[in-house]
């Protein structure tokens, strides 16, 4: 048995079921096997899809039946901006800004294209409306669909809107061995240009069934949720106890 064939059918094999990491290729003389080589140069150009598809705010729309939604933009105009500026995709339209439904919400559920609106078409509809339903007697404002946008919009949405909470749905930085996991951002009064990293709490991975399925994510939110309303606070202060906490 050749060196490549024992390493794939003996011991790497076996492995990688359990994982999608890329683990005991081998190799074709100095490079590759070109098996392998194939399927990495696959994952690229789904990685770079993932990041250039266009975000369509209607198809997110379609998911989301008897929940209102508002559109809105980051100052960043279009997508090569958007990927050179960072900054301008936490900020939020001024234009838009003055369209935002305003009240006493205590939770904005806002969907970003991020860097995948694949995780986004795919996922974020379905985190929503599992979040919502265990979310009885909260007031839950009109959900916003970002464009261009990033994490740290959230803040400018919830400040501008009145709301409590903020919980950003946003598409992951497509990796090598996944292009369509969703991330959720949940912060607790969050202040623009002041909330950090270290405010929120971060589920990662929303992508079933090879990540996080969409009961697990919203029963984790609707706890984490729960928990930063009686501490006053997201963060590093706030731990996913989410077994054992009910929702309040």
């Amino acid at each position: 048995m050749s060196e490549l064939t024992l390493a794939e059918g003996e011991l790497w094999g076996p492995l990688r079921t359990r994982t999608q990491a890329r683990i005991g290729l081998g190799r074709a003389g100095s490079g590759l096997p070109t098996r392998h080589r194939l399927e990495l140069q696959a994952a690229h150009a789904a990685a770079r899809d993932a990041v250039h598809s266009p975000f369509e705010p209607d198809r997110v729309a379609a998911g989301l039946p008897g929940l209102p939604t508002v559109r809105v933009r980051s100052e960043a105009g279009d997508r090569l901006t958007y990927l050179q500026r960072p900054d301008l995709g936490r900020r939020l339209d001024a234009t838009d800004r003055a369209h935002l439904p305003v009240g006493e919400w205590d939770v904005v559920f806002v969907v970003a294209d991020g860097l995948s609106s694949r995780a986004v078409h795919e996922h974020a509809a379905r985190v929503v409306t599992e979040t919502v339903t265990r979310l009885p007697g909260w007031r839950i404002a009109p959900v916003v669909l970002a464009e261009q946008a990033r994490v740290a919009l959230g803040d400018a949405v919830a400040a501008a809107m009145g709301a409590t909470t903020v919980v950003v749905l946003i598409g992951e930085r497509p990796g090598m061995s996944a292009a369509d996991s969703l991330g959720a951002y949940l912060a607790y009064r969050p202040v623009p240009g002041v909330t950090t990293d270290a405010h929120r709490n971060c589920l990662s991975n929303i992508r079933p069934p090879l990540g996080l399925t969409y009961e697990a994510a919203a029963g984790k939110l609707a706890a984490l949720m729960g928990r930063a309303r009686e501490l006053g606070a997201t963060g590093v202060g706030l731990k996913d106890e989410s077994d054992t906490l009910p929702v309040r």
